[in-house]
């Protein structure tokens, strides 16, 4: 093994007066700046306008802006793009790049994610601007990474709604995928929709109802579903396809997406890769700005595109966040997303004879009651109950020293 060699003493006083390095994670993220896509050329990137600050963080901002003698280069803005961990931040004098300030750059929790406003310092005569803060939020989606000593990972903050994407073309159709991720969505104080992709592609009509009518069972009625064809391409005649998913309670097409996005609204689209999500927010956009790959004939799957978590305004809509798919969706800590999804079995299971009920067969069970008594469907059950063994399985599997 090569020894190290001993800095001289002439080096380490050149060193000192130099002052300390920046650290290499910093030092990484100056370089890569410079690869990242110019602003101007960004399409269909939301303005000021399109979105409103809550009154708190609007108060918290003043209040930081205060304390600091109501500092001019002060200004408030939401974080519209990643790039490399290097957001683009949109204020009302316009869009540029910002870099965090140290104590924010060295705390994951605290650094800030798309979505977030931000009180941002935009410095006359320099290239980027620096986010100072984070403002309060008043959801953030966030997902666990790791297993026993892992820990929470925020993928967007201040979201309205997440629309859970999902295949119904000639690859699998998982309902359990789209009601965990509803759990999610409801445990971070966001509004649920359902987007069924590829509909053109199911083997027969009268399955693609059964799927929709699957997810209005144990979501509930009033939770949107809207089908789409393959590259949300509505220009050829669908009838039987849209006559199905239509009259199984969803909604047929772009437009409806739209109508379910509404202006104001900031929404997630969330799901696996290569499902048709960037290919569905191209539609929306009514431009080919977000790039997509062709489908693999294997299993009509697209390949991973998307690479930067991104806002886009949508033409008469409100502004969705495009976001690479997600492998996994662990639920670890999301007790509060079952309890709002499935309301009434928690309140039935607030009656059952035994505290510790499973609600498999024992005695005085008030949940197995109203599945029998059709009150609650057997469907809807089944899923709270699975998902509810998998959160008691990976809280008992945590560490005792992680907290949530």
């Amino acid at each position: 093994m090569a020894k190290r060699r001993k800095a001289s003493t002439a080096s380490i006083a050149r060193r000192r007066a130099k002052g300390p390095r920046a650290p290499r994670a910093q030092r990484e993220d100056a370089l890569e700046r410079e690869a990242l896509p110019a602003l101007e050329g960004l399409a269909h990137v939301p303005e000021y306008g399109d979105l409103a600050p809550t009154e708190a963080q609007t108060e918290a901002f003043e209040a930081y802006r205060a304390g600091r003698g109501g500092d001019t280069e002060l200004s408030m803005g939401f974080v519209c793009r990643f790039d490399r961990n290097f957001p683009a931040v949109r204020t009302e004098h316009g869009l540029f790049r910002a870099e965090h300030a140290e104590r924010i750059f060295t705390d994951d929790l605290a650094r800030p994610v798309v979505g977030d406003w931000v009180v941002v310092r935009d410095a006359p005569g320099h290239d980027v601007g620096l986010i100072e803060e984070a403002l309060p939020r008043k959801s953030e989606l966030a997902r666990w990474r790791g297993s026993a000593r892992g820990r929470f990972q925020v993928l967007a903050a201040n979201v309205d709604l997440v629309l859970v994407a999902q295949p119904v073309g000639r690859r699998t159709f998982s309902l359990d995928r789209i009601v965990r991720s509803a759990v999610v969505a409801a445990d971070c104080g966001c509004r649920v929709g359902v987007i069924l992709t590829k509909a053109d592609r199911a083997d027969d009509p009268l399955e693609l109802a059964d799927d929709v009518g699957a997810v209005k069972e144990v979501l509930g009625r009033d939770v949107p579903v809207v089908a789409l064809a393959a590259g949300a391409d509505e220009g050829a005649p669908l009838a039987p396809v849209e006559e199905a998913v239509v009259g199984a309670g969803a909604l047929w097409g772009v437009d409806a997406v739209r109508e379910v996005v509404a202006p104001g609204t900031l929404a997630l689209l969330l799901g696996e890769s290569g499902i048709g999500k960037s290919t569905l927010l191209n539609a929306l956009l009514g431009d080919s700005v977000l790039e997509i790959s062709a489908v693999r004939s294997a299993d009509d799957a697209g390949r991973h595109t998307t690479v930067a978590r991104r806002m886009v305004k949508i033409p008469g809509a409100g502004v969705a966040i495009d976001c690479p798919g997600l492998r996994s969706l662990p639920l670890m800590g999301h007790e509060r997303g079952l309890d709002e999804v499935f309301p009434e079995i928690v309140e039935l299971a607030g009656r059952c004879r035994f505290r510790d009920c499973t609600h498999s067969g024992e005695p005085g069970c008030a949940v197995e009651a109203a599945v029998a008594d059709g009150e609650v469907s057997r469907a809807r059950a089944d899923a709270y109950l699975a998902l509810a063994r998998e959160m008691r399985g990976h809280a008992g599997s945590l560490d005792p020293d992680v907290r949530l």
